[in-house]
């Protein structure tokens, strides 16, 4: 496949990369397992004490890192610079919390006196996508650095100058060969390094497809695997939704990196007696966001990552359109040879609709009228996705009571979606399964190895 590095703004290839060999493939296993091999004497606060330094590096490579990801996939630069600096903040946490959270788990037994103890599986290979080219990888290497588990990553061709620098800055900050491996490999390789007995587990964000496909492998290998797909997330507005909260927040819930997060908000759901103002809201606010420039602070609509993705988004509002969508604002073409998408509003939408089950990646959104808070449950719930939700309620023990029967991993009150170390990451149905970040996302590939000795 082809690891290219091609500016979403300009349309230009800037950089391209050679394919990884099966060659390669084995020496990184090689390498990885060698270290595994070798870490699981070492004591967790060494390796600790290795992931402030990659904290500190982190942040002394901003904004090489940062511009790498604009030039990779097109998002703000200032979007750029905020994801490395969480990136920080999930390495600092895991080795501030590391030795905490690996430290042996007491367990009550009338028989005898039992524990467990979290140690690392082997080597774990992560397949992650192009939204956010850090972020993606962060999350998994941080936590299970501090386990004991090497990371081979394959990422996702279109960031490949992103991908290649964190493994560098990585390694320059002090890890060991073969904590953090990137390899420009295909799929086939791919499947050929799960179903390695050197391999314990498998980590995937992206779509459906990929992550089905990934299972499958997992499946078949007897591998552990975790996936991160996609989301359709509801934002409910009940009726005593505070209105300028809903201004300051509900538009960038949507906009964030051109809308291309899984977890923005692209379902809006809207109580009748606040739905014309609510859409008229939206309407200025998209109106009034800066298409431009990525590298430009003031810009606010950056390209979408590629032409292909600017393609399928296209032909997603067309087809919403043709089957009774009713276009609010937007979809108009963008003239400039970078991958652009305007800002769109569509309403109108019945279940009978194509896209009415599906994700719409890039900043469009969808907003829906209900007449009950009922109507507005069954309505978030009727997806096959499960990832995030967002609940606007003056009544915030109200909205806690309403977000607790929607079906999903995460519900934020009175706020867009938000990534933080400390909480777990994850969701339900075709969304995903498995936890990253904060304790949950330590826990995703150790033996949890009892230890137990019985009453004389």
């Amino acid at each position: 496949m082809a690891y290219q590095t091609i500016y979403p703004y300009t349309g230009e290839l800037l950089q391209k990369y050679d394919d990884a060999t099966e060659a390669d493939l084995e020496a990184a296993l090689s390498t990885a397992n060698h270290l595994y091999q070798t870490r699981r004497k070492q004591p967790v606060s060494e390796r600790a004490q290795i992931l402030h330094q990659i904290a500190k590096a982190l942040t002394n490579h901003e904004d090489e890192l940062a511009k790498a990801m604009t030039y990779d996939m097109g998002k703000l630069l200032t979007e750029s610079k905020g994801e490395v600096e969480l990136c920080a903040s999930i390495v600092e946490y895991y080795a501030q919390h590391g030795e905490e959270f690996m430290q042996p788990v007491p367990l009550d037994s009338q028989s005898g006196k039992a524990y467990y103890l979290k140690q690392a599986t082997g080597v774990i290979v992560a397949v992650e996508p192009w939204n956010f080219p850090l972020y993606q990888v962060i999350r998994v290497f941080a936590p299970n650095f501090i386990v004991g588990n090497p990371i081979i990553l394959k990422h996702a061709s279109i960031c490949p100058t992103s991908a290649q620098k964190l493994a560098d800055v990585v390694l320059e900050a002090g890890a060991p060969k073969g904590a953090l491996t990137n390899l420009f490999i295909n799929y086939d390789l791919v499947a050929k390094a799960i179903h390695d007995p050197r391999v314990t587990g498998v980590c995937l964000t992206g779509s459906e497809r990929g992550g089905a496909s990934v299972a499958k492998e997992a499946g078949d290998a007897l591998k552990k695997s975790t996936l991160e797909l996609g989301g359709n997330d509801a934002f409910i507005v009940l009726s005593d939704a505070d209105d300028a909260q809903l201004k300051k927040i509900a538009p960038n819930a949507r906009l964030y990196n051109a809308g291309q997060v899984c977890t923005s908000s692209k379902r809006f759901i809207v109580m009748a007696d606040k739905y014309d103002n609510f859409v008229a809201m939206l309407k200025e606010a998209f109106a009034k966001a800066k298409i431009g420039d990525p590298m430009d602070p003031e810009t606010v609509i950056a390209p979408l990552s590629s032409q292909s993705a600017q393609e399928k988004l296209q032909k997603q509002v067309d087809t919403a359109i043709e089957h009774g969508a009713k276009l609010v604002y937007g979809n108009e073409s963008i003239n400039s040879t970078g991958f652009f998408f305007q800002p769109t509003i569509l309403t109108d939408i019945n279940k009978d609709n194509p896209i009415y089950n599906q994700e719409m990646f890039g900043p469009v959104a969808t907003v829906y009228k209900v007449n009950s808070e009922q109507e507005a449950i069954d309505l978030a719930n009727d997806s096959s996705y499960g990832l995030g939700n967002t609940i606007f309620s003056s009544n915030v023990e109200h909205a806690k009571a309403v977000a607790a029967k929607i079906e999903t991993g995460m519900s934020f009150i009175n706020s867009g979606w938000a990534s933080l170390p400390e909480l777990p990451f994850g969701g339900v149905k075709n969304s995903g399964y498995g936890r990253e970040l904060s304790s949950l996302g330590l826990n995703a590939f150790v033996n949890e190895h009892l230890v137990f000795e019985p009453n004389n």
